[in-house]
């Protein structure tokens, strides 16, 4: 499964930009990987690890902004269609539950 956070943030003033960083930086350190700008998105074992991360989410999210989650299945996060740009992600994205580099 797959945790995907979408956001939108002030960064009007010192704090705002502040609580921007922090957050991004929270994501980046509990293993969310950047899909584009203020998306950003999880893979999880299962709906119980799904329920714990939305959860650490909702507690460090800013007080002002917009902050939505989606968990998605592999096999829906697979059929993401590609339109226009390039996929820059680093990692394998496999459904393979073995993968050998």
């Amino acid at each position: 499964m797959r945790v995907i956070v979408f956001f939108d943030l002030p960064t009007e003033t010192s704090e705002d930009k502040r609580e921007y960083r922090k957050f991004r930086k929270f994501l980046l350190g509990n293993g969310f990987l950047m899909m584009q700008q203020s998306v950003y998105s999880k893979l999880v074992l299962n709906a119980t690890a799904a329920n714990a991360v939305t959860a650490l989410v909702r507690g460090n999210c800013p007080d002002v902004g917009l902050v939505q989650m989606l968990t998605v299945t592999e096999k829906q996060y697979n059929n993401i269609e590609l339109v226009i740009g390039e996929n820059y992600s680093e990692v394998v994205n496999s459904t393979d539950k073995l993968v050998i580099l």
